[in-house]
C-alpha cells in the first residue's frame, strides 16, 4: 500500500506515533523522484516515455507517477473544459488524449500547486498499457515504501461468520503487507470449500497479481466475494499461490483462541 494509505505513517489511521504532530490542511504532499524508464502506451502509441520521473503521495490516496511536460507526446493532447480544484494542489488543468478516432477524455492533467510545477500526470485505467523498464505494471504505481512478507505459521486459526465455521487450521501463511492487516492464507482442505460459490469478481494487486473470489452460502444467503486465492501470483505472492484467504473485516477470526477485532479498510462493508 501505501505511507498515505490505510495504518501507514501519513494515513488516515496511522499504526503507530511520532514524537511530534505532522498535520496539513487538507492533506500532506510527499514528492519524490522515482528512479525508473516508466512508459504508457494508448492505441498503440507510446504517450510518455521518461526517465525523469516523479512519484506523488497524497493523503488517502495512492501514489501517482508523474512526468515532465516535456516527456509526453503534447501533439496527442487536447485542452479540455473541465476544471477542479484541490486545498492542497490548487487548481487543475486537464487535457483529453486522442489517437485517431479514439479519444480518452480528460486523461491528463497538471496542478497549480509549486511543488507539482512543471509536471503532468495520466489516468492510469485510461492507458492500455504501463511498463516499468521492460515489465508490465498492473493496477496501480508501486510503491517504494510497501514491502510484503510471509510466514509459515502453526498458530491455530479459526474463521466463522455469523457462528458458522468456515475454517479451521494450524498450517495457515500469515501474509504482512504495508499499511494492511494480516492476512491468513489457509491451504483448500482445512476450509469448508463446500460453502464456497465461484464468483465472477476479479481484483488486481500491483504486488501480488490477479485475484480470483468466492462468495460462501451461510444458510439460506450468499456473502458476496468474501474469500479470493492467488492460483497465478506474481512473484510476492509465490509462497501463498492456490491458498484461500478471508477478508478479515468480514468474517470473526479467532487466533490461538482469541478473538482478533474485525479491521477498518476500504473492503470493510456498513451493512456486515
Amino acid at each position: 500500500m501505501s505511507l498515505t494509505i490505510g495504518s501507514g505513517p501519513l494515513g488516515e489511521r496511522p499504526a503507530g506515533r511520532f514524537n511530534t504532530s505532522i498535520e496539513a490542511p487538507g492533506g500532506l504532499l510527499y514528492f519524490e523522484d522515482n528512479p525508473r524508464r516508466i512508459r504508457a502506451i494508448f492505441a498503440k502509441q507510446t504517450v510518455v516515455d521518461s526517465n525523469r520521473v516523479k512519484l506523488l503521495h497524497e493523503s488517502g490516496r495512492l501514489p501517482v507517477y508523474y512526468f515532465p511536460e516535456q516527456d509526453v507526446r503534447r501533439e496527442l493532447l487536447e485542452p479540455s473544459e473541465r476544471n477542479e480544484s484541490s486545498a492542497i494542489k490548487g487548481t487543475a488543468t486537464y487535457w483529453s488524449l486522442r489517437v485517431g478516432d479514439r479519444v480518452s477524455s480528460d486523461a491528463v492533467w497538471s496542478w497549480s500547486e509549486p511543488l507539482l510545477a512543471g509536471h503532468v500526470a495520466l489516468e492510469w485505467d485510461a492507458m492500455d498499457e504501463w511498463f516499468a523498464e521492460d515489465e508490465q505494471l498492473f493496477g496501480h504505481p508501486r510503491d517504494p515504501y510497501s514491502r510484503i512478507d510471509v510466514h509459515k505459521s502453526s498458530r491455530h486459526v479459526r474463521v466463522s461468520r455469523d457462528g458458522v465455521v468456515l475454517a479451521d487450521t494450524r498450517r495457515s501463511r500469515i501474509l504482512f503487507e504495508t499499511a494492511l492487516p494480516p492476512r491468513h492464507y489457509i491451504p483448500a482442505p482445512d476450509v469448508r470449500t463446500e460453502l464456497l460459490v465461484p464468483s465472477s469478481t476479479k481484483t488486481r494487486c500491483a504486488y501480488k497479481g490477479s485475484a480470483t473470489h468466492w462468495s460462501v452460502r451461510i444458510g439460506d444467503r450468499i456473502v458476496d466475494d468474501l474469500v479470493w486465492s492467488y492460483p497465478q501470483p506474481q512473484h510476492d505472492a509465490q509462497p501463498v499461490r492456490d491458498l484461500l484467504c478471508f477478508y478479515n473485516e468480514r468474517v470473526d477470526i479467532e487466533l490461538d483462541g482469541e478473538p482478533v477485532p474485525r479491521p477498518q479498510t476500504q473492503w470493510s462493508r456498513d451493512e456486515e
